[in-house]
């Protein structure tokens, strides 16, 4: 069964179950501080999962197209990914957890007909103050499966959340694909109570978790208790990417269509190319590289697409790093110069009917591509320049590590060169380097998430509406052309990204900071619409119009309808009135990237 096929019949699967089908939100999430990138399909839900009201009611789904990073070392492996797309449902305090098992085991074993026989689950085992999920074990049960293929884990593997330190959190069951050539094993001996020794989580292998169903039941308070939410949600997760590869009897993600066209594109450059890759790589060195150069070139056409250009700070520099490591492994296989536009022309042609907004970009895409290739390549000349200053002797892991970091050169090239000159490399303190920095990333990363579903104080809350007010003032005072181009927003401050092509002056700052005040001390109304997206754009409202939103949404109005400050399509939550958020101050305004400025602001009390 081909991708595009699992990616229909799940969508389908669940418009029948009177689930309305999401598009996909955009990878760049909107007034989200917890995220560079969109990592899970609930991220862009955090509203509803908190009790707002979707435009679109409470049972909910889409394909939703992820970025995540803090594995990008692994990239090449058999499953991991810096691009995927995941199939989710949702309910949004409507069914629970016999309605969200029972559709997966219906839809795991009838409509992608996987044999029960192939599969196991695991539940919450249950820890002080938290039941046992009995409830869980026994609709797995109630469905057929036996009870050697049901097991019961801890909080590790069978629980999620809260993101922060309270919030909505709960116990989750996983479903697993056994990838061996023997018969699936017991994963739980019932005699005695006991996991098998080949349990999923194990280090024996051979069970791949395929789909998670969490079932959002409490509230951590900030004393640590678990109180029962009032309202219940579901989220869910089944990898496009995974699932495509267990259905076709491939053994890892690279081999199925999503990836072998592009794949078979680069091996075409490899021909092409002066040099002979394969005198100085293994099979397994070349295989991987195809790999990673396969995965960083989609990804990096995905954030292309939104119009994100690559710089040297956030969501920038994480694509300037997967187009720069693309282009370093092309050039251990000796594939030519400017050679990512040629690959990503292959990736736009793959998804374009599913995201238009590829093809609709296509030519910024290509562009920007080509323009980072070559600083990149002109950054390797640099960095041979370097090297050839190091000391004679040894080159020390520190030294190895500053031409891996600051010149995006590669261990392989690094041993190539030293070799040249019959030197060597300190390579165990290169590794502890790399594993100290990837521990500050991974760091980094979790305090990306650190706020999640918890934060939405009502000093964020302000912050939100005061966000609104702020993007009227920059249109009135820049024009109508100025866009938001990302944002983060937090209980201390705004964060603000907007496309402008040179600095403002100081006197568009305080014209800006005048306006917003004038409007919040008017003490406007904010009032929250549902209503259609082609009236939303009857009426004026600000946003990007086309692929990213539902067939409704929800508009916040700023003003009275004689006299209308702002009009936006936004998740919320907003204050009731303007008069609530104090004094409006802007504290930095600088450059984000090529063509984008940053704006940070602040509320100070009166």
């Amino acid at each position: 069964m081909q991708a595009k096929q699992i990616r229909e019949k799940y969508l389908q699967f669940f418009a029948n179950q009177g689930h309305k089908v999401l598009p996909s939100a955009p990878l760049m999430p909107e007034n989200d501080p917890t995220v560079l990138f969109t990592t899970a399909g609930m991220h862009p839900l955090v509203p509803y999962l908190l009790g707002e009201k979707h435009p679109m009611g409470r049972r909910i789904c889409n394909s939703q197209k992820c970025i995540r990073t803090s594995d990008i070392d692994e990239v090449g492996d058999a499953t991991h990914l810096t691009f995927f797309e995941m199939l989710g449902n949702w309910s949004l305090g409507d069914y629970f957890k016999k309605e969200a098992i029972e559709w997966s085991y219906e839809f795991l074993t009838k409509d992608l007909n996987i044999p029960l026989e192939k599969l196991a689950f695991t539940v919450f085992e249950g820890e002080e103050g938290i039941p046992k999920e009995v409830e869980s074990f026994e609709i797995w049960q109630g469905l057929g499966v036996p009870k050697t293929r049901i097991a019961y884990l801890g909080r590790e593997d069978n629980w999620w959340g809260p993101a922060g330190q309270t919030g909505p959190c709960g116990p989750d069951t996983e479903m697993f694909y056994w990838t061996g050539t023997d018969p699936a094993p017991a994963i739980f001996d019932p005699s005695d109570k006991k996991l098998a020794l080949n349990a999923p989580h194990s280090d024996a292998g051979g069970w791949v978790e395929i789909w998670n169903d969490v079932f959002m039941q409490y509230n951590k308070t900030a004393q640590g208790n678990f109180v029962e939410l009032a309202q219940k949600n579901v989220d869910t997760g089944l990898g496009l990417e995974r699932v495509t590869a267990i259905l076709q009897g491939k053994n890892n993600v690279y081999d199925t269509e999503l990836f072998q066209p592009i794949i078979e594109n680069v091996k075409i450059l490899m021909t092409n190319a002066k040099s002979n890759p394969n005198d100085k790589m293994s099979n397994e060195e070349r295989i991987r590289a195809e790999r990673i150069i396969a995965d960083h070139i989609k990804a990096a056409v995905f954030i292309l697409a939104e119009g994100l250009a690559p710089s040297n700070i956030g969501r920038g520099y994480i694509l300037r790093r997967l187009i720069r490591r693309t282009v370093r492994y092309g050039k251990l296989l000796g594939i030519e110069k400017n050679f990512t536009p040629e690959v990503a022309k292959i990736v736009v042609e793959m998804y374009a009917d599913v995201y238009p907004e590829l093809k609709q970009n296509q030519d910024f895409i290509f562009s920007e591509l080509s323009k980072e290739e070559e600083r990149f390549l002109d950054c390797l000349e640099k960095g041979i320049k370097f090297f050839e200053k190091l000391p004679s002797g040894q080159i020390s892991g520190k030294a190895a590590f500053d031409l891996y970091q600051n010149y995006g050169f590669p261990l392989e090239m690094i041993q190539e060169l030293v070799k040249e000159q019959n030197r060597s490399v300190d390579e165990g303190e290169f590794q502890k380097e790399m594993i100290r920095h990837q521990e500050l990333s991974r760091t980094a990363s979790a305090g990306q998430f650190k706020s999640g579903l918890a934060d939405n104080s009502e000093q964020t809350t302000k912050y939100h509406t005061a966000t609104h007010l702020m993007l009227a003032a920059l249109r009135e005072v820049l024009g109508d052309s100025v866009q938001q181009k990302g944002s983060n927003i937090t209980a201390e401050r705004i964060r603000f990204d907007f496309n402008l092509d040179r600095k403002m002056t100081a006197e568009e700052i305080k014209k800006v900071e005048d306006l917003v005040n004038e409007k919040i001390q008017a003490n406007l109304p904010v009032v929250c619409q549902e209503m259609e997206v082609a009236q939303a754009k009857e009426q004026g409202a600000v946003g990007v119009f086309g692929h990213k939103y539902a067939d409704r949404v929800r508009v916040y109005t700023v003003g009275s309808q004689e006299n209308v400050c702002s009009k936006e399509i936004c998740a919320g939550p907003h204050v009731g009135r303007t008069g609530l958020l104090g004094v409006f101050k802007i504290t930095k305004e600088e450059a984000s990237s090529a063509g984008v400025r940053r704006v940070k602001a602040i509320l100070e009390k009166e």
